[in-house]
């Protein structure tokens, strides 16, 4: 199982600390100018009623995206899913074969060029995603600015502690009820 940031909804607040944390961990050159056109964080505040949590990639083993991608933009790379953008043709297949909503397709700027009476577009559509953080020695830095740790890395061996631990409350609760 490859490793992926989970976030517990009861926790978190909204705040969008994960988001921004994002983008500056990922430079483009725009983090002087924020605005809503360059501010694109790879994970995404999904806002209910009652509940709020940040969507992102879950790094599958046998990833849907990886599957259906015609390019082979998206790759495996140290036990995460990575986008290689030059690939990345903006075709959306990776978007809808997400099961989590992890992907979205973002207008990348371009240089315009007239070649005569024919202009070259001004911007392109590609894929964008979590990628785990991957060139930030640190790891994850919307995990580690969370003021609520709503946050976490699941592995493996953390996942398989969550499992034991819900089975024996859900075992010590049926004796206990047995008893009544």
């Amino acid at each position: 199982m490859n490793r992926f940031v989970i976030a517990e909804p009861d926790k978190c607040i909204g705040c969008r600390t994960c988001e921004v944390a994002c983008v500056l961990a990922h430079p483009t050159g725009a983090e002087n100018d924020l605005t809503p056109e360059n501010f694109r964080p790879r994970l995404r505040l999904v806002k209910g009623l009652k509940l709020t949590a940040p969507v992102q990639c879950r790094q599958c083993e046998n990833a849907p995206c990886v599957n259906v991608c015609p390019t082979n933009a998206l790759v495996y790379s140290a036990d995460t899913v990575q986008l290689i953008k030059e690939r990345c043709i903006g075709c959306q297949t990776c978007v809808l074969a997400c099961p989590f909503g992890a992907m979205e397709i973002v207008s990348k700027p371009v240089e315009q060029a007239e070649l005569g009476p024919v202009t070259v577009r001004k911007s392109v559509k590609i894929a964008q995603k979590c990628d785990f953080c991957i060139d930030v020695p640190e790891g994850p830095q919307c995990v580690s600015v969370c003021p609520t740790h709503a946050l976490h890395i699941v592995n493996m061996g953390v996942l398989e502690n969550k499992v034991d631990k819900r089975r024996d409350d859900t075992l010590l609760k049926m004796s206990e009820n047995s008893f009544d």
